[in-house]
């Protein structure tokens, strides 16, 4: 996936945590941060760097797409927010979910050799049984059949990108 998809939901959970009477400042950030949450996982592909093949247990869509480790970084980023002033029941119970679903997201795509949403109990990789979603191509293909995969995913994800954006009387100036 290009990631618009995983930027969707991050952008609207980020909207969510920011409430709705926020400076434009505090609501960036929440967007801004939510939308790397959301992209995290995808830090993965540095296993090419280090000669990890795609299909091991850290290769790409490997452990760091799994719901474990979606889990884990909620939790972080829960702590994190803490550590600005935010509540973290609130921050942890949208960042859980924002982070878990980058792998069942990537399961709906048409591509790869499947996501291991189950390590560490299992180093099997699944894709869901319907897959709405074309893969992103990697390296020059994407100026070949990208900006299809990216018009797919604004028509998927275009409820949660107008929630995030939709403009609001009463966000207020910086």
């Amino acid at each position: 996936m290009p990631g618009l998809g995983h930027i969707a939901v991050g952008v609207a959970a980020g909207r969510l945590q920011a409430g709705a009477v926020v400076s434009r400042r505090r609501l960036a950030a929440a967007m801004c941060g939510f939308a790397g949450l959301s992209l995290l996982p995808d830090a993965d592909v540095i296993a090419f760097a280090f000669g990890i093949p795609y299909g091991a247990p850290f290769g790409h869509r490997g452990a760091f797409h799994s719901v474990a480790i979606g889990l884990a970084l909620g939790i972080l980023a829960g702590l994190v927010g803490r550590a600005l002033g935010h509540r973290w029941g609130r921050t942890t119970l949208l960042a859980v979910p924002v982070a878990v679903s980058h792998g069942l997201l990537d399961t709906l795509t048409d591509g790869g050799r499947g996501i291991a949403v189950l390590w560490p109990l299992t180093g099997e990789r699944f894709f869901a049984p319907w897959q709405p979603i074309p893969v992103s191509p990697i390296g020059w293909a994407v100026l070949e059949w990208g900006l299809r995969v990216m018009l797919t995913e604004v028509v998927l994800f275009l409820p949660l990108l107008l929630y995030a954006f939709w403009p609001r009387r009463r966000v207020t100036a910086p």
